[in-house]
């Protein structure tokens, strides 16, 4: 059984329990004593509990909306993007606890994926999955090249990145054009940018997975906090559904409905 950390999810489903006991209070008291005060306002409560329970249950099973905070997933995720993660994706579980009730997948190479963080599960991130179990990953650092299961990942120059650059100094910011899985997308790297990572070679075990952003030198991911294991695993985020940054308002409207 997953622990839990004290979370919005944590106070909904608190919220939707204390209604729903409310409410059968309410129901076995109501014959006796209704006139009471405190009989009326747990009545009053419970009232709230169908509106609570509906969308607990949107939001563990169904889908959950998530802003971008970061540019770790540019140039296919951008600081004020609203995505839509369908958390039916890889299998439904529990609310707060997390346990996994019914398998319905599991990630593919090329999937953009949320999880919570293995350092502090109280921050879900997002990521790209590169290897899933049974991968032997190999990150050159020197050459900024992904190896996997021995074969160099494609990418292919496309130029020099002249989109959206938040608090990144765009020159020297070059983009490729990425296969990963059957997904092609594009990632971004930094001349002037060479870092030393902990997790570069390994073999990917069961139950884990390897995610990498985008934004290859600007990226906090597996290579510097390790396998990220399936229990973790949020879902996976489908599209962009909005765009929120007050000095490029058209341009993040053509950002909308943009799948991943």
């Amino acid at each position: 059984m997953q622990g839990f950390h004290w979370d919005y999810e944590v106070f909904l489903f608190l919220a939707a329990v204390l209604t729903l006991l409310a409410w059968l209070y309410s129901r076995q008291k109501k014959a006796r004593v209704s006139q009471y005060k405190y009989i009326r306002f747990t009545a009053a409560a419970g009232s709230f509990f169908p509106l609570l329970f509906l969308i607990l249950s949107v939001r563990s099973f169904a889908f959950e909306p998530f802003r971008i905070p970061s540019s770790s997933m540019m140039p296919t995720l951008l600081t004020g993007d609203f995505i839509y993660v369908d958390k039916s994706a890889y299998g439904l579980k529990m609310p707060v606890f997390h346990n996994t009730l019914i398998e319905t997948g599991q990630p593919k190479k090329g999937d953009v994926f949320v999880f919570r963080s293995v350092e502090d599960p109280s921050i879900d991130v997002i990521k790209r999955v590169v290897g899933v179990p049974g991968d032997h990953i190999r990150y050159d650092q020197r050459t900024k090249q992904l190896f996997v299961n021995e074969q160099r990942v494609n990418e292919q120059f496309i130029g020099s990145y002249k989109g959206f650059h938040d608090d990144i100094n765009p020159q020297g910011l070059n983009q490729k054009q990425a296969t990963t899985g059957e997904q092609q997308h594009t990632v971004l790297y930094s001349n002037g940018v060479h870092r030393s990572y902990q997790y570069t070679d390994l073999v990917v075990p069961e139950g884990h997975y390897f995610g990498m952003g985008d934004n290859r030198d600007f990226s906090k991911d597996s290579r510097v906090f390790g396998l990220i294991p399936a229990e973790n695993i949020v879902g996976q985020a489908k599209f962009i559904w909005m765009h929120w940054r007050p000095n490029a308002f058209i341009d993040g409207l053509k950002r909308i409905g943009n799948l991943l």
